[in-house]
């Protein structure tokens, strides 16, 4: 939390993704590639009909997954599409819709690991079972598959817009007009999706699943979601004859990711295709306005405000407060957002990041400068003796800034 000047020491208060369309499978590594045909050995499947057999080694965003139709030889059945979706397990999302069509975003939860099945719903037991894993913190359920749009095969999760914007890259998260449009019942695609479909916003077009709904494009952003290209919402999904949690995101801080995966990859079995999406290849891009499309972008980014602050310890400040966005609530000595700044404090060193025209304490784009600006003018770039300062300004606990130092550290030799 930082502390004004003026103020009395705090502690901080918390240490601190019927018939039915396809199922993604693994393809091995991505690479750009036109899609291909269905193969011959699918059953009950013909070109631009309901569910796609076979889509691209290299998908539309660079992702991962083919995606088979549920209707294959291994028999999935048809009925999958008419059960409820499993709630998300594990800890709750915080985003209440307090009245509005979309719930406002009240934190930014990434994922760890992405788990797509290959053989149609993933059960509510083996969902509940990742919940439990140790650490694990949340745990969501998609509906998913295989849809064609433009004459191209592309991966499409079907989704609770008030939800799934959590799971989403920050930029991608706050941006309401996308989730916005979701929730009426448009579609919203990853930006390379959009760029190579040469799709516009406003535009209906038939999408070829179990039915063809003419929806129109509500947008595009970064989905940070290796092989997924799409998002519709979940009654649309339904309608499409998607299949119902197909997928699971899981997000447990501090977890080892690798071993996060294999464990999910034993509670799911063989049939189930997990990926540790903390390897680099999966790793979020910048957006193409060069806006970071993470938090690790996003400290990197700040930190070169203030020449010889390292981003570790933004990072490191970071965890610590609110665990990168997923506890940005007030804290008991009042303070708020992700980088948990006293609004009096947030007065005189609240930044306007992301050029939107107004310094919001709960938007990491003007947080993280803002973490930035206050540490430097503490002292923060000269490092040695005045950065332990620095670090004491921003919360008057010596306890703290050895936390802070030490995560410091672990960030630079597991990133640097």
């Amino acid at each position: 939390m930082v502390v004004a000047s003026s103020s009395p020491p705090h502690a901080p208060t918390r240490p601190q993704r019927t018939e039915q369309a396809g199922t993604p499978k693994k393809a091995g590594k991505a690479r750009a590639a036109a899609p291909r045909p269905p193969r011959g050995r699918r059953r009950g499947l013909t070109a631009a009909v309901a569910g796609i057999a076979v889509l691209c080694a290299g998908n539309l965003g660079g992702g991962v997954y083919v995606a088979l139709s549920a209707d294959d030889e291994r028999g999935t059945s048809r009925s999958a599409a008419s059960r409820t979706q499993t709630p998300p397990t594990g800890g709750p999302v915080a985003n209440v819709a307090d009245g509005r069509q979309v719930a406002p975003l009240r934190r930014v939860v990434p994922p760890d690991v992405l788990a797509v099945s290959r053989s149609g719903s993933i059960g509510r037991a083996a969902i509940a079972r990742i919940g439990r894993l140790k650490r694990v913190q949340d745990v969501i359920a998609v509906a998913g598959g295989a849809v064609q749009l433009q004459g191209r095969g592309i991966n499409t999760f079907a989704v609770d817009p008030s939800t799934f914007r959590s799971w989403t890259p920050p930029g991608t998260a706050k941006r309401n007009d996308l989730w916005e449009a979701l929730a009426a019942g448009r579609f919203v695609v990853s930006t390379a999706a959009a760029d190579q479909l040469g799709l516009a916003r406003g535009t209906r077009y038939p999408v070829v699943a179990r039915t063809i709904p003419q929806l129109e494009m509500g947008g595009s952003g970064t989905l940070g979601l290796p092989g997924i290209d799409m998002l519709v919402d979940s009654k649309t999904g339904t309608q499409m004859g998607l299949v119902p949690n197909v997928a699971v995101m899981v997000n447990a801080p501090g977890v080892d990711a690798a071993k996060l995966a294999a464990s999910v990859k034993k509670i799911l079995g063989r049939n189930t295709d997990v990926v540790n999406l903390h390897e680099q290849r999966y790793q979020t891009p910048s957006e193409a306005n060069g806006r970071p499309g993470s938090y690790l972008d996003l400290y990197k980014q700040a930190a070169r405000s203030c020449p010889g602050l390292s981003w570790t310890v933004l990072a490191a400040i970071g965890q610590v407060e609110s665990d990168h966005g997923r506890n940005a609530g007030r804290s008991s000595a009042g303070a708020l957002g992700p980088m948990q700044f006293l609004p009096s404090t947030w007065r005189s060193y609240g930044v306007d990041g992301d050029g939107d025209g107004k310094a919001d304490i709960m938007n990491p784009y003007d947080a993280v400068p803002a973490a930035a600006r206050y540490l430097c003018a503490h002292g923060a770039g000269k490092g040695g003796r005045q950065l332990y300062q620095a670090i004491w300004a921003y919360n008057h606990a010596d306890w703290y800034v050895q936390k802070v130092l030490n995560l410091a550290k672990a960030y630079a030799v597991r990133y640097d």
